[in-house]
């Protein structure tokens, strides 16, 4: 690819993770170099098994939080915001030493939403992204500045969803 393109999931539905896992696993069967990136999530507790898929298919798998205050009392606001800008540094560099064909950043779009990352130093790394590197960022409540910067913007919405219902998560669909 001569020009990588910047790819937005966003909304209130089920499924983000999901589009950008795809996309991964269409660009892996290409023979694509991918980079998987997450923010606010904790695989060691809560398993997210497309994480192993995307390894067991040749993905390189980066975490970088230790989740979010809300859901986890032992990350503060301030050493949520460090590891954020640690991660966004790291990336910069990984992207010109490993040369991925695409970068995901999961969840990085909340990290903006609540403060832990402002939207202009999102905005620098997508402008300083190298030319030919495909770059999707997940997570709900997307600024107007990060939509102008995509090319791609899908919003995800929920309109019914089981949990509603009293239907818990259920394996392979959910988790």
């Amino acid at each position: 690819m001569k020009r990588g393109l910047v790819h937005i999931y966003t909304g209130t539905g089920k499924g983000k993770t999901t589009a950008s896992v795809g996309l991964a696993t269409r660009a892996l069967g290409q023979g694509l170099k991918v980079v998987y990136a997450h923010f606010m999530k904790r695989p060691e507790l809560y398993g997210y098994h497309e994480i192993d898929s995307m390894k067991k298919l040749g993905a390189t798998i980066l975490g970088f939080t230790d989740g979010h205050p809300n859901f986890n009392k032992e990350v503060t606001p301030e050493k949520l915001r460090e590891q954020v800008a640690d991660a966004l540094v790291y990336l910069s560099g990984y992207c010109q030493t490993a040369a991925p064909n695409l970068m995901i950043l999961d969840e990085i779009i909340i990290c903006v939403r609540d403060g832990f990352l402002d939207e202009q130093d999102l905005i620098n790394f997508i402008d300083s992204k190298p030319e030919g590197m495909e770059l999707v960022l997940t997570g709900r409540g997307v600024t107007p500045g990060l939509i102008e910067k995509a090319n791609y913007v899908s919003e995800i919405n929920k309109i019914k969803h089981p949990f509603d219902e009293g239907i818990p998560s259920r394996k392979g669909i959910e988790f």
